[in-house]
């Protein structure tokens, strides 16, 4: 028995491979994978949009947040459809797998993989500093606090994934209760005058006090508008532990999303009004700077930075486990080497799990730069959002009689808007940080050639996403006979 790859074939693998890797079904409801969804992005609230306002003002980086905030809501609303199409842990590689082929499917993958393994590496810095700033143990940020992150954290997911997406569940929900609590301490010191404090650059063309870095400053404002929802597109990697995916996950998505917005609006104005945009746009804690205009700690300040911990712990512990769901499944179809998807007695997949760690906590204590890691995934997720909308575009065009359980508002309007606003997003990330750019260019030119001279002859056809995919190329054959 063979494997078909698109060119060539190999030894199927022995009858056992799938029962090897398999997740555990039915873990998770429509409640949990909210949690999960906000528990993704929560730690943006905290942290690092504040540094958009750099670069573009108070005005440019409202309206990167709008644009960006349009983009993420056009590709959860195709996504969501994606999902209930194919609900598997392929996500995204599953649906461009499906469309684009796959060259289409391990480029995606390969752009998720880069976010959901810098992203938390980063987090884990970020964590450090938290940890050091509130002097708790006597600690200071370093590897020691790095690696008791992952090592904690990691032991959680092993454990088993319900376990672990109630963990998430509660620690999101603290994160989110203290946002909540920080808006209205915040808004009673409002002031819409500090609104657009900072100096306006003559020179820049279109500048004035609400855009004081001119037109350019919006577009360079783009990643750090994405910063309220980055890593929402990761709910559909719960598809195979999920009850009902076909109708959980697009519920989970839209709810997800609306309460992102409803963060992402409180978070930005509340903290630029008490403060002042230009106190609070270099600051590590912008919301703990928000709450002290003195510089002097109050109660409430002091709750919002535990909180911030607690938003960061949340937001690490999620994209550990999208990382090692993605991983699991571009193993399992053979696009990276087979052995990572192998699950544990308690069906998670214990390498998929422990080699990004590994690679995460490595990069973290190398660098101890969080900020340009963050960069590196901003660059990697830019250009899956492209791949999956398009993707979602190709399958309404290619074939509009697919079964659709839940089908996008506006259709592929909808994933066009989205595909638009990602390629703007991808090309800003180079007037932000060309070097962060250029590394993520690097790995991934680095994981292309593995594909096209190796990986790509030793696919494996029973793979849910690989039997999809065939399944159509079936389809569409018949049809022309």
């Amino acid at each position: 028995m063979t494997v078909e790859s698109p060119k060539t074939s190999t030894a199927e693998p022995a009858d056992d491979y799938l029962e090897r890797r398999t997740l555990r079904r039915g873990s998770a409801g429509w409640l949990l994978l909210t949690g999960l969804g906000v528990a993704y992005v929560v730690s943006g609230d905290y942290s690092g949009w504040n540094f958009g306002l750099a670069e573009g003002g108070f005005g440019g980086l409202a309206i990167a947040m709008a644009l960006m905030g349009v983009m993420y809501a056009c590709m959860v609303f195709s996504l969501a459809e994606l999902s209930s199409v194919l609900p598997t842990a392929g996500g995204g590689y599953g649906f461009a797998r499906r469309a684009l082929g796959p060259w289409g499917g391990f480029l995606t993958g390969t752009a998720i993989l880069i976010e959901y393994i810098l992203a938390p590496a980063a987090i884990s810095i970020f964590i450090g500093d938290y940890v050091e700033s509130l002097g708790l143990f006597g600690l200071t940020s370093g590897w020691p606090v790095y690696l008791a992150c992952f090592v904690v954290f990691i032991g959680i997911h092993l454990w088993g994934v319900g376990e672990a997406l109630r963990f998430s569940f509660v620690v999101t929900g603290i994160a989110v209760a203290a946002l909540l609590v920080f808006a209205v301490g915040a808004f009673m010191d409002f002031d819409a005058s500090k609104l657009n404090d900072i100096p306006v650059e003559a020179n820049a063309f279109g500048s004035n006090s609400w855009l004081p870095m001119g037109l350019l400053g919006i577009w360079a404002a783009f990643p750090f508008g994405m910063w309220f929802f980055l890593g929402v597109e990761g709910v559909p990697l719960a598809a195979e532990e999920t009850k009902d995916p076909a109708r959980t996950l697009p519920r989970a998505i839209r709810w997800s999303m609306a309460i992102l917005v409803v963060l992402a609006l409180l978070t930005f104005f509340a903290s630029a009004g008490a403060r002042g945009a230009n106190a609070i746009q270099g600051a590590g804690n912008p919301l703990v700077e928000a709450l002290q205009p003195g510089g002097e700690a109050t109660a409430l300040s002091r709750i919002v930075n535990y909180a911030g911990l607690a938003g960061l712990v949340a937001s690490f512990f999620s994209l550990i486990y999208a990382g090692s769901r993605q991983l699991f499944a571009l193993s399992r179809a053979g696009y990276l080497p087979r052995f990572l998807s192998l699950t544990s007695s308690r069906k998670a997949p214990y390498l998929g799990l422990l080699v990004p760690g590994a690679i995460g906590f490595g990069l973290a204590a190398a660098t101890g730069d969080g900020a340009r890691m963050l960069n590196v995934a901003v660059f990697g997720a830019t250009i899956s959002y492209a791949l999956m909308s398009l993707s979602h575009i190709v399958l309404r065009r290619r074939e509009p009689g697919l079964e659709r359980p839940y089908r996008t508002p506006g259709g592929m309007v909808t994933s066009s808007v989205a595909l638009v606003l990602a390629c703007s997003a991808l090309v800003a990330t180079f007037l932000v940080d060309v070097t962060a750019a250029l590394i993520a260019l690097a790995v991934y030119v680095v994981a292309i050639a593995y594909f096209g001279f190796y990986s790509r002859k030793h696919l494996v056809a029973r793979a849910p996403e690989e039997e999809f995919a065939a399944l159509a190329a079936a389809e569409a054959e018949l049809e022309r006979d």
